[in-house]
């Protein structure tokens, strides 16, 4: 009986110490080398669970099991993970992201760093539009771009398709968006009811798309612009070995 009892309390024993394991609370800065980092997102890996740090870039998870794994991650900087371990309290300094920091995107007046961006440009890549099998470059816009609607007028093969950036800006008038490809205009009167003026481009000769939504993005076009632009970079020849692909 005396045995009983015992094996019981060593049983018992054990689970309170496992629920005291798992009832810590962490706590921890997250700065980026000059400050704190407020809004940083503090996750526990392969959960749900999580937090975003305070004006001072302090954060509290309760809860936290001894053997979990923290993942910390800021818009701009590398995502850091660091195991518990036990630990009470887990300080973290992020570093930048260079390589998202640095990307270029394409704007109606030059190019600029998608970290300074701040006017409304939608971005199709090349690897995005060879993901899809498309006839025509409106084509491997749908789905790609936020406000961006593609309509198929026709079901003939590389039949006419219908581009509108944020809806209909006019009843009576035109809502073609202005087409610019290597920094050509492309005439909006190139337009009937069978073709649009972009459908001559090969998909598979496009380096990238960038799509300008909003007004300040597109005020260097003037009215032609109005219904939103989109400019196209194709394939230009490069230095070194000749390459063939196929598909």
């Amino acid at each position: 009986m005396k045995k009983i009892i015992f094996k019981n309390l060593i049983f018992l024993g054990a689970l309170l110490c496992f629920g005291l394991t798992r009832a810590q609370t962490v706590t921890g800065n997250v700065s980026d080398g000059s400050g704190p980092l407020a809004g940083a997102n503090v996750l526990v890996k392969g959960t749900t669970d999580g937090t975003q740090t305070d004006f001072d870039g302090n954060y509290t998870l309760t809860n936290v099991d001894d053997n979990a794994t923290l993942v910390f991650s800021y818009i701009g900087f590398e995502t850091l993970e660091i195991p518990v371990d036990g630990q009470s309290e887990i300080s973290v300094e992020l570093g930048e992201n260079a390589s998202e920091l640095d990307e270029v995107v394409l704007i109606g007046y030059g190019s600029q760093r998608k970290s300074d961006l701040t006017g409304a440009v939608g971005q199709v890549s090349e690897d995005e539009l060879q993901e899809r099998s498309v006839q025509s470059l409106n084509q491997g816009l749908a789905g790609r771009v936020a406000g961006v609607q593609v309509n198929t007028t026709s079901g003939r093969p590389g039949g006419k398709t219908n581009v509108r950036i944020r809806g209909f800006s006019s009843i009576n008038s035109s809502n073609n968006p202005l087409y610019v490809v290597d920094g050509v205009q492309l005439p909006q009167g190139n337009l009937d009811q069978y073709s649009s003026a972009i459908d001559f481009l090969n998909p598979n000769d496009v380096v990238s798309i960038e799509v300008l939504k909003d007004a300040s993005s597109t005020a260097i076009y003037g009215a032609r612009g109005a219904n939103g632009v989109i400019l196209v970079t194709t394939k230009r020849g490069q230095a070194g070995e000749g390459r063939v692909s196929y598909s």
